[in-house]
C-alpha cells in the first residue's frame, strides 16, 4: 500500500465519517478564526491610521534652530559653539527655492501663553498663537471645518485675520452664534475670524489645536521687535522612499542660504516627523503578540480536541485496522493514513477558519473607522502551516497506536 493509496484511503475515511470530520474541523476553524482573525483587525486598523498620519504629515521633515533654540548645541557631553537660530529670512528663501522641489511651509510659535478677548469676555492666558503660512493646515493635516484657509493675499500682506481652535469659539461666543467674521484681540491688535478648526480632541491633557489661534506669519514676525523668534522649517516629502534623498536636497538648500563652509558643522537641525509612526509599529508589534498568543492558546485546545477524536477513531477501527496488517500492510502505512487523515481534517478546518478570520477581521477594523479590504496573505500562510503542525502533533499519538495494534487481536475486537 503505498502513499497515494493511504492519501485516498485517508480522504475516503474522512468523507464516510463526515459529521465527526465537520465537528473536528470547526474546532479547528475556531482556533484559526480567532488567530487570523485578530491579525486581519490589527492590520487593517495599522493600515487605516498610517494612511491618517500620511495626512498628518508622517513623511514630512522639520527644519529648525540647531539646538532647538538657537543657542549652544551639547554633544557628548561638550558644549559646542553657539550656531544663529533660523531667522524668517532663511525660512523664507529656503521655501522659495525648494519650491521646485516640493512643498514646505515656514511657522514659529509666537507665544504660548496668550490672553485672547472678545468684549467684556477673555480666555485665560493659556492660548498659543502661531504665525503661519497659507500651506501650514494642508501639510500638517489640519482641516477647517468653517470658513476657509488664509489666502496668498493676506500671507503677503500679514493681514490681521485668524483661525481659531473650537476651545476658543466655546469661551468667547455664545452657543448658536456665528464667529466668523467677528473679532477678537491679542497683541494690542484686533483680529477677524475667517476660519475655525475641526476639533482634535485632547492629548495627554493638553487641547492641542482646539486651543489655539494661526495668524499669517508674516504679520507675526512684525511683533518680532527684539528679534528672538525661532522660525520653523516643514516640508512635505512626496513618499517615504524618497524622503532621505529629498531631505539631502533640503541640506543641500539650507547649508547655501546659512552659508556654512565646506567641512563645516550644519548650523540647523534636520529631523523626520515620523516618531508617530515608529510608535504606531511599536504598539502594533506588541498587539500582535497578543493577539499571536491568544490564538494559539486557542489551536492548543482545538489539538486536544482533535486528539482525542482521532483517538476514539482509532478505538472504533480497530476491525479496519487488524484486516489491513492481515493484508500485509505495516506499522509506517497504518502511522501515515492517520497522519493523513488528521492533517486534510485540518486544513479544511483551517480554510473555513481563514475565510471567517478575514471576514470578521476587516468587519471590525471598518467598524472602527472605513477602509479597505485587507487580505493578511502571510498569516494565511502562517495558519496552514499551523495546521498541518496541529495535524501531525494531534494524531502522532493516535496513529502511533494504531500502528503498534496486534492484528490478530484486532482481528478479534468487536
Amino acid at each position: 500500500m503505498n502513499l497515494t493509496e493511504n492519501i485516498k484511503e485517508a480522504l475516503r475515511s474522512v468523507k464516510i465519517n463526515l459529521l465527526r470530520t465537520v465537528l473536528t474541523g470547526a474546532i479547528i476553524a475556531i482556533g484559526i478564526t480567532s488567530l487570523v482573525g485578530m491579525l486581519t483587525a490589527i492590520d487593517a486598523i495599522k493600515a487605516q491610521i498610517e494612511d491618517s498620519f500620511s495626512g498628518l504629515g508622517a513623511n514630512n521633515f522639520d527644519i529648525r534652530s540647531r539646538g532647538f533654540s538657537g543657542g549652544r548645541a551639547v554633544q557628548d557631553g561638550k558644549t559646542e559653539k553657539s550656531y544663529p537660530a533660523v531667522k524668517f529670512r532663511d525660512a523664507q528663501e529656503f521655501k522659495s527655492e525648494y519650491s521646485s522641489i516640493g512643498l514646505s511651509t515656514v511657522y514659529s510659535t509666537l507665544s504660548g501663553a496668550v490672553e485672547i478677548k472678545r468684549g467684556s469676555k477673555k480666555t485665560n492666558p493659556n492660548i498659543r498663537v502661531t504665525g503661519v503660512d497659507d500651506l501650514y493646515l494642508p501639510i500638517k493635516g489640519i482641516k477647517v471645518e468653517e470658513g476657509r484657509n488664509f489666502s496668498n493675499t493676506e500671507i503677503e500682506y500679514g493681514s490681521n485675520v485668524c483661525i481659531v481652535g473650537t476651545e476658543l469659539i466655546d469661551l468667547l461666543f455664545e452657543k448658536e452664534e456665528n464667529a466668523l467674521n467677528k473679532q477678537i484681540s491679542f497683541f494690542g491688535n484686533r483680529y477677524t475670524i475667517i476660519g475655525i478648526l475641526e476639533k482634535q480632541g485632547s492629548v495627554g491633557g493638553g487641547s492641542g489645536a482646539d486651543r489655539a489661534v494661526f495668524i499669517p506669519v508674516i504679520n507675526g514676525s512684525r511683533l518680532d521687535r527684539r528679534g528672538t523668534f525661532r522660525y520653523t522649517i516643514t516640508a512635505s516629502g512626496s513618499n517615504p522612499i524618497n524622503l532621505e534623498y529629498e531631505m539631502g536636497q533640503a541640506t543641500g538648500v539650507m547649508r547655501k542660504i546659512r552659508q556654512d563652509g565646506i567641512g563645516e558643522d550644519d548650523s540647523f537641525e534636520i529631523t523626520k516627523s515620523q516618531t508617530v509612526g515608529e510608535s504606531l509599529e511599536e504598539v502594533a508589534g506588541y498587539l500582535r503578540i497578543g493577539g499571536f498568543t491568544i490564538g494559539f492558546i486557542t489551536l492548543v485546545g482545538a489539538s486536544i480536541g482533535l486528539m482525542n477524536i482521532m483517538m476514539v477513531s482509532v478505538t472504533e477501527r480497530t476491525r479496519e485496522i487488524g484486516i489491513r496488517k492481515a493484508l500485509g500492510a505495516t506499522p509506517l502505512r497504518i502511522r501515515q493514513q492517520f497522519l493523513i487523515e488528521a492533517i486534510v481534517i485540518c486544513l479544511i478546518g483551517g480554510v473555513f477558519g481563514v475565510i471567517l478570520g478575514i471576514g470578521i477581521g476587516n468587519i471590525v477594523a471598518n467598524t472602527i473607522g472605513p477602509g479597505g479590504f485587507l487580505i493578511p496573505w502571510i498569516w494565511i500562510l502562517v495558519s496552514f502551516v499551523i495546521c498541518v503542525f496541529v495535524g501531525l502533533s494531534s494524531g502522532y499519538i493516535p496513529a502511533f497506536k494504531a500502528s503498534k495494534l496486534d492484528p490478530i487481536e484486532s482481528l478479534r475486537y468487536e
